[in-house]
Parts: structure tokens; C-alpha cells; sequence
């Protein structure tokens, strides 16, 4: 049986009355509803939303300032440095600001961090040896709000600095409870998080701060290619967007869903080399795409070699060269993907095995895994037991790791009350870094799970099921017209419908490692629909063998089914084999009925 809560979302509305008016089916209507847009600018914005509607550059604050920076020092052919991060948004961020400027005829390069040997975002050394090379501006992506120290030691030795990061502002807490922001002391710092920022949205990534940045640099140039650079600069905006799992509402459900379609497009070798090598070439791309097959493959390269492998293959022009890494680039994300499952499995057994597992806060310290998984790890505990999670691991300078955290908990506001802890944090609500001397480990767990707030409510897994909807209800047409709704992710997800009562019939068992369900299932009213499962089969079959019989259970794959009734949420979808449509069902959880 289900041990996730079922929650009907039903929030009100004349769904009739929006479904005529802008020519939807009802249900898609209310899913609309239940996504929060309300009224009918916000309505057409998400159905019919165009680049034409983001958000003015010139809101983000001081981006005039740095566009007039950045102009002075290109016009005086002045060394510009762009210094990034290891991940996606760091490594789309990067491009985007060299593609810019190079397009303005800078004299600029870029750096890329390694993650093992210099940690997320700047340090002295990086700042040292950028003086040393004559560098005369530092302009930061994706990393930078949280480096005051290092901006300070940058200017002291006469550099400009110009930031650009999307992460949280480091804080002080004053003595009535009160935050005073503390923003490093650069020549300007572009960063939405700012509570005096004017953007209207700061859920942007790192990528579209920089895509913003180049945008104004570009607002006054009107020669040949501008709008082109900026339409194939917007496909890596989406790229990081999806790849750093930002909410795909407002600003960004735009940009992803024209960002998609420059990808598929786009005139980079790099990014068609990385399409090839992954056989999605000339294929409709979506957002899990992005999310679960193009983006592991630059994360991988960050976290098993250097991400400068990432840079190098977009900004190379010659396909063989981009081909070339890009095959590197899966083949370690193949590699990643193993060492993930035995890491992923060393710290469940850690946690089954200690008092670990009656935490609130999941801080699992494995000291031989592989530095750079640890928010991969993070991410999977999060998931089985829908709890914050941190995976700490043994550093060359002490212990690193990373936290993915749960709705209820805002990691990064936790980890500040505790932050003598650190060598170094930063994050945001729902993920964050940190390093610390060993010796803190233990303290740094006690503190989360004495301090965390959470309550039982809190760790208790839901799934929002958008429309209790029969079966008989899906039609090929109304499965097409879902696709008015992506792209999916995180802040609209795939809508999910249920039915109560369904009689399994009979069923198959499929796939390479016999891990997917095909079932026959029928509903009260004698019509029949192919459900698929792709789920864990062997909880599935406890399920069916606890409350009906192991006999029954197995009868269901004889084609003796019939007896046996649950609950199920699912979404419909449309297989096309062959250039035939077949609806089916994807089962999406279950539950006992009542009787």
C-alpha cells in the first residue's frame, strides 16, 4: 500500500468559462488553476507566454553599472576574466559571457574551478594567478555574492570586479532578529537574491543573470548577428535552467520553452555533439532531456575530471574536436552513474545500521566516496526517506559534501545559525555546500537535528493528484493537448489523475531486466485500458500478494485475473509504434481500496 499521503488539489474556479475562452478542454483548465495562475494575462501568459514578455535586463540592479564597466574595458582592450563554476549553470554561464563578449570584440577568457582542488567559486589562488597574467577584471557566473574576501584581496591588487550570481545574499543577524545582507565589496554585483534588487522574479539561475548581462551590453548594437547570438545564447539560459532544477514558472517557463527548441537547433558543435553522441539528434526535446540525459553529461565531467572539458566543447568550432568530448563527456557520465548506485548503497546501509535513522536531518559522513556525488547521494536519501540530507566526504583540506533538502526545511537559512562550523558554505532553500574541519562533523549533525523545527507533518510524503478523472475520460486529442502545459519540472510538474476501483485483468512483465509492468485493467463500467508500471516491481507484488493471495498475484500474469481492485493515480500517454497511436496508462502509485 501507498505510503505517500494522496491530496486532491481543489482550488475553484469557472473552469467552463476559461476553457472556451482560451480553447482548452476543462481538466486542462483546472490543472492551470492548480499551478496558480489566475486571471487572464497570467492565464494567456503561461499558455501563449513569447521572449517578447521577459523581464527588462535594466531592473536587475547594477547591471547598468557593469554594462558601463564592461564597455569601458573592452573599448581599452583591457584583459577580461570570466571565472564560473563546475556545474551546468556554471559552465552555461561561462559561455554565455564569453560568447558575448567575444562577439564584442573583447580580450577575454574563462576558468573553470576544479571541483577537488579549488572548490566552488573563487580563491586566492585563482585571484593571484589572474594578476600575475595581467587580467584586469574579474567578472564572476554563477558564483562570486558569497566571496567577499576574495573580491577584497582582488581589488586590493588594483582589479575590477563586476559579479554575476544567483545564489542566496550572505547575511548578519542583527540583535532584534533582523537580517542585514552583507554583499561583497565588488565594483557591481548583479544578483536578483538582493532584497533592493527591483527584478521581478528572482528565481533565475546564474546562466539567465549572465544571458541578462549580454543582453544590455547588445541593447544599443544593431549590426549583423546580434539577434541571432542572443536566440542561440537562449538555448543555454534553458539548458542551465533545467539543469539547476529552477521552478518553471513565470520568466523561466518561457525560456525553457523557447530555449527548447533553439537547442534542437542550435548552431553550436557543441551542443549538436552532445545531441549526437546521446541519439537525440533531430528529435522534439523536452525538459527531461535536459534534466536526465544531455545535463548529467556536463556535471560529469565537473565531477569526475574538470568542467573546462564542458567549456572547451562549446566554444570549439571544430565538430570532430566537440564529437570527441562530448563522447568523453557520456562516457563519464556513465561511469558517475555506477559509482552513484555503490555510494547511494554504502550510505542507506549506514543509515540502517545506526542511529542515524531516527534523524530528523540525515547527516551521513562517508569518508572514501568520491567528493563530487555527494550531491547526487544527497539527492537519492532525500527521496527514500524524505528527509534533508547531507553526504559529508574526506577533502584533501578536511570534509566537504553537499545537502538537498525538503520542502519544510530552508537548508541554507538552518546551516547559517550554525555557520562557525564551516570553512566555507553556501546555498540556497533547497540544496547547499559546505566544508568543515572533521573534528565538526559530529557537532554539525547533533545542531541540524537540535535545532531543525521539523515536525512529523513535515516528513510526510504527499502526492497532489490534480483531477480525479475516469479513465474513459482520455481521448488521443486531450493527451496532445496536455503538451500545452510543458514544459515539465520543477514548479509544474506532469499532472497526475486517479481512479478508484480499477479490476486488474491480466498482465505482462517487460523489458530488458524484466522491470516494467503491462497490465489490462478495466473500471466499473466494463472498459478496458493498458496501464503501465515502471515502478518497483517486487513492493508491487507484496502489495498484490498481502492483500489478495500470492495466488491471486500470480494468476494476474496467467491472465486469471479480474478479482483484484485498487486504487491507482496515473497519466495518460500516447505510444506510437510504427506510426499507430495506442493509449496507455502509466501508473504513477496505488492503494488499497476500501473494501
Amino acid at each position: 500500500m501507498s505510503v505517500a499521503k494522496w491530496v486532491v488539489t481543489a482550488k475553484g474556479a469557472d473552469f467552463n468559462h476559461i476553457a472556451e475562452k482560451f480553447q482548452i478542454d476543462p481538466v486542462i483548465a483546472r490543472i492551470i488553476r492548480n499551478r496558480e495562475i489566475v486571471g487572464d494575462e497570467s492565464i494567456d501568459k503561461f499558455l501563449n507566454g513569447t521572449p517578447a514578455q521577459m523581464y527588462d535586463p535594466g531592473l536587475l540592479k547594477d547591471v547598468e553599472k557593469a554594462v558601463r564597466i564592461l564597455e569601458d574595458k573592452i573599448a581599452h582592450k583591457l584583459p577580461i576574466r570570466i571565472i564560473g563554476d563546475y556545474d551546468i549553470d556554471g559552465v552555461c554561464s561561462a559561455y554565455i559571457l564569453y560568447a558575448g563578449l567575444d562577439f564584442l570584440g573583447a580580450v577575454v577568457d574563462t576558468v573553470i574551478p576544479h571541483r577537488i582542488h579549488d572548490g566552488y567559486g573563487m580563491n586566492d589562488r585563482m585571484i593571484t594567478e589572474a594578476h600575475e597574467a595581467g587580467i584586469d577584471t574579474i567578472l564572476t557566473c554563477d558564483n562570486g555574492i558569497a566571496a567577499g574576501t576574495q573580491i577584497n584581496y582582488a581589488r586590493s591588487l588594483g582589479m575590477t570586479v563586476v559579479v554575476t550570481d544567483h545564489h542566496e545574499v550572505p547575511y548578519e543577524l542583527q540583535e532584534d532578529g533582523s537580517r542585514r545582507e552583507c554583499p561583497p565589496a565588488a565594483d557591481a554585483v548583479i544578483d536578483p537574491k538582493q532584497s533592493d534588487c527591483g527584478y521581478p522574479f528572482a528565481g533565475i539561475c546564474g546562466a539567465v543573470v549572465a544571458y541578462k548581462l549580454i543582453q544590455a551590453l547588445l541593447a544599443g548594437q544593431t549590426g549583423e548577428g546580434t539577434q541571432e547570438l542572443l536566440q542561440e545564447l537562449l538555448a543555454f539560459a534553458a539548458f542551465a535552467t533545467v539543469g539547476d532544477v529552477m521552478e518553471l514558472t513565470d520568466e523561466n517557463r518561457i525560456i525553457v520553452r523557447y530555449g527548447l527548441c533553439q537547442i534542437a537547433r542550435s548552431s553550436n558543435s557543441g551542443m549538436q555533439a552532445l545531441l549526437t553522441v546521446n541519439g537525440l539528434q533531430d528529435k522534439p526535446l523536452t525538459a527531461y532531456h535536459i534534466g536526465f540525459v544531455l545535463g548529467p553529461c556536463l556535471n560529469a565531467t565537473g565531477r569526475l575530471d574538470t568542467a573546462s572539458r564542458a567549456l572547451q566543447m562549446f566554444q570549439t568550432s571544430d565538430r570532430a574536436e566537440a564529437v570527441t568530448i562530448a563522447g568523453e563527456l557520456k562516457e563519464l557520465n556513465d561511469n558517475r552513474k555506477n559509482m552513484t548506485l555503490q555510494g547511494t548503497g554504502q550510505a542507506i546501509e549506514t543509515i540502517e545500521n545506526s542511529a542515524l535513522r531516527e534523524d530528523r536531518v540525515l547527516v551521513v559522513y562517508l569518508p572514501d566516496c568520491h567528493e563530487s556525488l555527494a550531491g547526487i547521494i544527497a539527492g537519492r536519501l532525500r527521496e527514500r526517506y524524505h528527509k534533508p540530507a547531507f553526504v559529508l566526504t574526506r577533502a584533501e583540506d578536511g570534509v566537504k559534501g553537499s545537502g538537498r533538502s525538503i520542502e519544510a526545511y530552508h537548508m541554507y537559512d538552518k546551516m547559517s545559525e550554525c555557520k562557525e562550523l564551516y570553512t566555507k558554505y553556501g546555498g540556497h532553500k533547497m540544496a547547499a555546500g559546505v566544508s568543515m574541519p572533521e573534528e565538526h562533523v559530529d557537532r554539525f549533525r547533533a545542531y541540524l537535528n537540535e535545532h531543525c523545527g521539523l515536525t512529523a507533518a513535515d516528513f510526510e510524503e504527499k502526492i497532489c493528484i490534480d483531477v480525479p478523472m475516469p479513465m474513459s475520460y482520455v481521448t488521443p486529442a486531450f493527451v496532445k493537448q496536455l503538451a500545452v502545459l510543458e514544459p515539465f519540472g520543477n514548479g509544474n510538474p506532469k499532472p497526475v489523475f486517479a481512479q478508484k476501483d480499477i479490476r486488474l485483468i491480466k498482465g505482462r512483465i517487460l523489458g530488458k531486466n524484466q522491470n516494467v509492468g503491462r497490465y489490462t485493467v478495466e473500471d466499473d463500467g466494463g472498459r478496458q485500458f493498458e496501464m503501465i508500471y515502471f515502478g518497483n516491481l517486487e513492493v508491487w507484488h507484496a502489495f498484490l500478494a498481502e492483500r489478495f493471495g500470492q495466488e491471486a498475484c500470480d494468476g494476474l500474469y496467467r491472465g486469471a485475473g479480474g478479482q483484484m481492485r485498487v486504487h491507482v493515480i496515473y497519466y495518460p500517454d500516447l505510444d506510437v509504434y510504427q506510426g499507430r497511436e495506442r493509449l496507455q496508462m502509466i501508473m504513477q502509485d496505488y492503494a488499497a481500496t476500501g473494501g
